[in-house]
């Protein structure tokens, strides 16, 4: 490292928007203007490498970059917060985190790795709800928070309704926030000053020996293994001394460490306040960990406060399309579970699908990329099942169980409290959209907490609801009513007794446990009426009257019959006695009887994947 690259010369800093806010194409030009990247080898998006990024729009896996800039101008001391600012070489250090809230926790761990963010905000959309909850992690963090308005080139832009929105959320002078623009790069060169100047250089309490760094990502490496990004707090780490993971307790010597420039370049060392990775040729799951901190074997330093295990909150069942790639199936999970320390899976079993997995999720686009990795990444055909939530539950005989299937559910006269957990969500919407919301919130069990009435006629609504009714299609119905002008953004809280039950369906009387669901005890009786149905609807006609069922709450609430397959025994019969026809018939009934009494269905794998649908 140059004489240049001091620590008073590091700035470290994230960028935190609400999805399709500008972020992505913001960083862009930030890598055109450092000239990090060249400009032939420039491409949308740089630094989503994933396919399904790009293809979203979103960023899934973070992605830190250093780039080195030195101001072409220099601003007035006003603009960049009374700060002078040197014309000398400055490395900034940028982490790309995502925006959805599947990830808040990953996002929070990025945090802990800058001193400060660039909030960034939509000129056509204005705060969202997502703005609000990443503003409260990063003031939760300490960090320094510069506002920004992006997309102002356009033409639908509300530049200065925007900035007053932010003035009035951050309580700041008007003059700190900046107008950007990711598309034409206009404002990008002054925000990078106002980072230089208004985010502090890194700084270190410890004296003494040793190393210590937090993990605030990681991928995988056929070839190195696990490769973790970390930011140093304390010391130096070069590839020839022994470190281990706190929380995991697994010592490692590093192949290899470096930086991002945005490609990963070997480096002789990583000092304090520097953003870079590890290579540690670990390759077996579950060691590394988002979170955790990295130290010296030999001079080791407590953990870095704030991991977390990682907790599941959505479950779902997968597996294969067909039994002979079970084996390709677990090596592909057990392969994303390297670089995803968030994805939890065991093994277990179905009478309809044969074996699978049971996978928790952080929530519903975690569970759509892990699934959609595997069948772009690993070319597999799954069946996904419906997910689930993780239910507490007391029986009668005192005994406590926790389930997350529903055929891990007692049955009703065990049962004596369940609870589930809930969530607080927050939804920003424009004021005529109220009214066809409070009908939708009344659906799924929402209760309404607070309200606040924006100048630009738009209203925040806060409210808590299960986690079980926000997973029902509570996302797309939001849209939907609001012409998808609203926002949302949800945390779990805690839990709270539920009033849900079993729901089961019965053919021919025998109960099937993968139909099995868990629903809220008002709509039983409507979702037993709709599964019945729908089931009737599906089910191939069998040799014999089929009876369809919906039981819950120990008695059955719907029923409906499929009718057996008619065959003419007689019709190979030409003239003759009438008795032989009749004989014939009488024995087809004494066999239609006993079917009837012994007779089992084989459902298909086809009548499954139509249910789940």
């Amino acid at each position: 490292m140059n004489e240049n690259n001091t620590k008073n010369n590091i700035r470290n800093f994230g960028i935190l928007a609400h999805i399709d806010h500008g972020k992505s194409t913001l960083a862009d030009r930030m890598l055109e203007i450092t000239h990090t990247i060249e400009k032939r080898q420039m491409r949308e998006q740089f630094l989503d490498s994933m396919e399904l990024e790009r293809e979203r729009g979103i960023t899934i896996k973070m992605k830190p970059v250093r780039m080195l800039y030195s101001p072409a101008k220099i601003l007035s001391k006003q603009n960049l917060g009374g700060q002078a600012l040197h014309d000398t070489r400055y490395t900034l250090n940028l982490i790309d985190t995502p925006g959805h809230i599947d990830f808040s926790y990953e996002v929070s761990r990025a945090l802990k790795a800058v001193e400060g963010v660039v909030l960034l905000v939509d000129a056509t959309q204005g705060v969202q709800a997502q703005t609000l909850t990443t503003l409260s992690m990063a003031r939760e963090a300490g960090l320094v928070i510069l506002p920004v308005v992006s997309k102002i080139d356009s033409p639908l832009a509300r530049i200065q309704e925007v900035r007053a929105e932010m003035v009035q959320l951050l309580g700041c002078p008007e003059a700190d926030v900046l107008l950007v623009s990711g598309k034409t790069g206009e404002g990008v060169d002054e925000l990078l000053q106002a980072i230089i100047a208004r985010v502090p250089p890194p700084s270190s309490a410890h004296v003494g020996p040793g190393f210590r760094g937090l993990i605030f990502d990681f991928h995988y490496s056929n070839h190195t293994g696990v490769i973790v990004f970390l930011r140093v707090f304390e010391g130096s780490v070069t590839a020839r001394e022994s470190l281990k993971f706190c929380a995991a307790e697994a010592k490692f010597t590093p192949i290899e460490v470096g930086i991002f420039s945005p490609n990963e370049i070997k480096a002789e060392r990583l000092s304090a306040g520097e953003i870079g990775y590890i290579t540690t040729g670990i390759k077996q799951p579950g060691i590394a960990s988002v979170g955790d901190t990295v130290t010296s074997s030999k001079h080791a330093l407590p953990a870095l406060p704030g991991y977390q295990q990682p907790r599941p909150v959505v479950w779902a069942s997968v597996y294969p399309s067909s039994q002979d790639n079970f084996d390709d199936l677990r090596q592909a999970i057990s392969r994303l579970k390297l670089s995803d320390s968030s994805l939890s899976f065991e093994e277990e079993s179905s009478g309809v699908l044969g074996r699978g997995f049971r996978c928790g999720f952080l929530g519903m686009l975690h569970l759509e990329i892990i699934t959609e990795r595997l069948r772009r990444e690993f070319n597999l055909e799954l069946v996904v099942t419906s997910p689930s939530v993780t239910y507490e539950i007391e029986q009668k005989n005192g005994k406590k169980m926790v389930a997350y299937s529903p055929m891990q559910f007692p049955d009703h006269g065990q049962i004596l409290k369940v609870y589930e957990p809930i969530a607080d969500v927050k939804i920003i919407t424009p004021a005529d959209y109220v009214s066809p919301i409070m009908t939708l919130l009344y659906e799924h069990e929402a209760v309404v907490t607070t309200t606040e009435t924006w100048s630009d006629n738009r209203t925040a609504l806060s409210l808590t609801m299960p986690l079980r009714e926000l997973m029902r299609n509570f996302f797309d119905e939001i849209k939907s009513v609001t012409s998808g002008f609203a926002s949302l953004s949800y945390a779990l809280s805690g839990s709270a007794l539920a009033d849900v039950v079993k729901l089961e369906l019965l053919v021919a009387e025998e109960s099937i446990p993968a139909f099995a669901r868990i629903v809220a005890r008002r709509r039983v009786e409507h979702e037993a009426e709709a599964a019945v149905e729908k089931l009737r609807n599906i089910l191939p006609r069998q040799m014999f009257n089929t009876k369809i069922q919906g039981s819950a709450l120990g008695r059955i609430l719907s029923s409906r019959t499929l009718s057996a397959m008619k065959k003419d025994v007689t019709q190979h019969l030409y003239g003759g006695d009438i008795t032989r026809k009749m004989k014939l018939r009488e024995k087809q009934k004494k066999g239609k009887k006993k079917m009837q009494a012994r007779g089992r269905v084989n459902i298909s794998h086809d009548v499954f994947l139509k249910m789940v649908q």
